[in-house]
């Protein structure tokens, strides 16, 4: 039987039936978003063996955010009309695929294929967990919980080149993937086992021209981000206003459809999430800490390998202390937040974010990896004061039956947010850098300094940004009323 898709409250019971839901989800969720950073730090080796261009290899990357980004908006939809059990299996299922194909992959081709499939699994995880999180824990746990998500949100993709990192300095590069499959092939193996289902599914036709129109909108403007960073980089690609100027007019159609959909509630992605005011505030302020988040993380081992001269097993342990601090601060996080209220962390949070930035915009080609280190920790400790707060505001704002909705919407705008940010600081740091040493290829450590300065400062200006965002947010608890009678944007 599946349990009462009633909201839960303080009331209800968060036994250990409900807790190894959440927890086989956690763990899930961290080994699929480890993943999904890992391969950034392994390109030049992936180059080299499979005898690719960097234009070629970027694709590895841009397909695997191209998948999430058309697969993420569908999610809402799936959630409701299949099982949890199903729904968990079917992901890891894809996952653990598209792992298998990855390490077999005998050249470049095979290896891209894997790589979207594991993304299609990655794609339905996160909004999983987020709505069972609302389904299942009571309001006075769910900061904790919260905090938990945070860390997998933000510390798996910041281990992703650690790991990488400390694997391609001894071993081949399948070994990314053979490291990966045993933890994918248990959590499948405790899912078909244990998982229970949870919520209670209701009939959802499926609207075919909506997931078609999602395509084009988020998939063309995930692709002509990417194909910014990947023309600055000296690759061939298609003009990248192309696809984006198709991407922002198909988004426009999927929002007008939507918008009509909603009124028989058969949307793919129901817009009126948008209608409680600090869902929607919390949306935007996701989305600069995601671009500061993911641009950072692209720029750093650029940055220390590269200008500092250190290898890239040394660059990725330079960003572990950070995303240690993550982790180990996420639980503390959620107690605050269940205790104090969001507000009480977020805002600090993200001035400490910005003053982070504005200090990597002192970065030069002598800056010490100490230095590097503690600023890095610096923006580590901000952004672990932002996520917890912002989930806990933006789901906890949300009546029960667009709980499925917010958290689609939240995994689409991370996805996004996260190709907009490494576009956007790869994009100016090479144009700048570019200029100053006369052409891409007589680029120097000196040259490539001034450029990750000026991308850092941008992150700076966006984060400042997020700051005055995060003055407006404040919190609105629902008690289970539906979006009918949800709280209105005034």
């Amino acid at each position: 039987m599946p349990i009462s898709s009633s909201p839960a409250d303080s009331t209800q019971e968060f036994g250990p039936r409900e807790q190894l839901a959440i927890w086989l989800l956690l763990g899930s969720a961290f080994t699929v978003m480890l993943n999904e950073t890992i391969m950034g730090v392994a390109l030049p080796k992936l180059m080299e063996d499979l005898h690719i261009s960097a234009a070629a290899g970027q694709w590895l990357t841009t397909a695997f955010l191209l998948t999430m980004s058309i697969v993420i908006p569908i999610t809402g939809m799936l959630i409701q009309r299949l099982k949890t059990r199903t729904l968990f299996i079917t992901a890891m299922s894809l996952f653990t695929a598209g792992t298998l194909i990855s390490a077999a992959a005998p050249g470049f081709e095979l290896l891209l294929v894997g790589r979207v499939v594991q993304a299609g699994g990655t794609a339905i995880m996160m909004p999983l967990l987020m709505t069972a999180v609302t389904t299942l824990v009571p309001e006075n746990h769910r900061g904790q919980v919260m905090g938990r998500i945070a860390v997998v949100m933000s510390v798996a993709p910041a281990l992703g080149p650690t790991v990488s990192g400390m694997i391609l300095q001894w071993l081949d590069w399948r070994w990314l993937f053979i490291f990966v499959l045993p933890i994918a092939i248990t959590a499948l193996i405790l899912g078909v086992l244990r998982m229970p289902n949870v919520g209670e599914q209701k009939i959802a036709r499926i609207d075919v021209l909506s997931v078609c129109i999602s395509i084009l909108g988020f998939g063309g403007v995930v692709y002509g981000l990417s194909a910014i960073g990947e023309r600055a980089s000296g690759g061939e690609t298609i003009a990248p206003a192309i696809p984006i100027g198709i991407g922002v007019v198909a988004l426009a159609l999927f929002i007008w459809r939507q918008l009509r959909l909603q009124k028989e509630d058969r949307a793919l992605l129901d817009l009126r999430t948008f209608k409680v005011k600090p869902y929607a505030l919390s949306v935007i302020l996701f989305a600069f800490a995601s671009i500061a988040l993911f641009g950072s993380l692209i720029l750093l081992p650029i940055y220390v390998q590269d200008v500092l001269g250190y290898e890239t097993l040394q660059s990725g342990l330079a960003l572990l202390p950070g995303g240690l601090l993550m982790g180990l601060l996420g639980p503390v996080v959620g107690r605050i937040v269940d205790k104090r209220g969001a507000r009480f962390l977020l805002l600090p949070g993200m001035i400490v974010t910005a003053i982070a930035l504005w200090s990597m915009g002192l970065f030069t080609d002598t800056t010490s990896i100490w230095q590097v280190v503690a600023t890095h920790v610096l923006l580590s400790l901000g952004l672990a004061g932002v996520f917890t707060p912002l989930f806990s505001v933006a789901l906890g704002s949300l009546p029960r039956d667009l709980a499925a909705h917010g958290s689609a919407t939240i995994s689409t705008v991370q996805q996004v947010a996260g190709a907009a940010g490494t576009a956007l600081f790869v994009t100016v740091m090479t144009i700048v850098s570019a200029s100053l040493a006369g052409s891409p290829e007589a680029v120097n450590p000196h040259s490539l300094a001034a450029g990750t300065r000026v991308a850092f400062l941008l992150g700076g200006a966006t984060a400042t940004l997020g700051v005055v965002f995060a003055f407006f947010i404040t919190e609105e608890k629902q008690t289970g009323e539906t979006s009918s009678s949800s709280h209105q944007l005034h």
